[in-house]
């Protein structure tokens, strides 16, 4: 982690951070531009690279800082035994919706990164990326999936809820106001109810 990053203030971290998972976010590694996230974030290039030196240690030093902090709100917001598959979810969305209170586009640059192929890009992030992953497929292994109802396909489940958590961001970062409780309040409201179409007791 760069040290002399973390003597700014933390209103400038937070801004050049915000500016950088939105452009990242929206174009990937190799499209973003340097002189769009200074843009976005009111600094000088100069600024930019004095702290992270390049493009690709901007890019190194944000995925490795927003995995981090998504793992720290995992760990705040995900009861150690909890197995149960709807309640396992919403606390996954607590913690997004808390990393997201502070740095709204942090799932959406972690979701491009995820299938970035830039060699560049790859080679700097691949060793964290795979530990990142795995931390999230652990917290799906926990689910206890015994409460589906009778011919219910869980898996297909996971693919709504995550398609609709999806679809809920983009819409929420549409509206240019973003808040992470607002999110969280319609994202559970779709939870509870795939919840209660799939589970003992709903019939197909």
């Amino acid at each position: 982690m760069n040290e002399k990053f973390f003597e700014l203030k933390k209103e400038k971290q937070d801004r050049m951070i915000n500016a950088a998972l939105l452009v990242f976010s929206k174009y990937g590694y190799y499209h973003a531009s340097t002189d769009e996230i200074v843009k976005e974030a009111n600094i000088s290039k100069g600024l930019l690279f004095h702290y992270f030196g390049s493009k690709i240690g901007m890019y190194a030093f944000l995925y490795d800082y927003a995995t981090r902090f998504v793992t720290l709100e995992l760990t705040a917001n995900v009861e150690k035994n909890e197995t149960d598959y709807f309640e396992l979810y919403n606390e996954i969305l607590s913690a997004m919706a808390a990393s997201m209170a502070q740095y709204p586009y942090i799932f959406l640059f972690l979701k491009k990164a995820d299938v970035e192929s830039q060699p560049e890009a790859v080679a700097e992030i691949s060793e964290r990326r795979e530990k990142y992953q795995r931390i999230m497929e652990a917290l799906r292994e926990r689910a206890d999936i015994t409460n589906f109802a009778q011919g219910i396909d869980y898996e297909k489940i996971g693919e709504i809820l995550d398609y609709t958590t999806d679809g809920l961001l983009v819409k929420h970062l549409k509206n240019g106001n973003f808040r992470a409780d607002l999110f969280l309040e319609e994202a559970k409201e779709f939870t509870g109810m795939i919840k209660d179409m799939s589970t003992v007791g709903f019939k197909i």
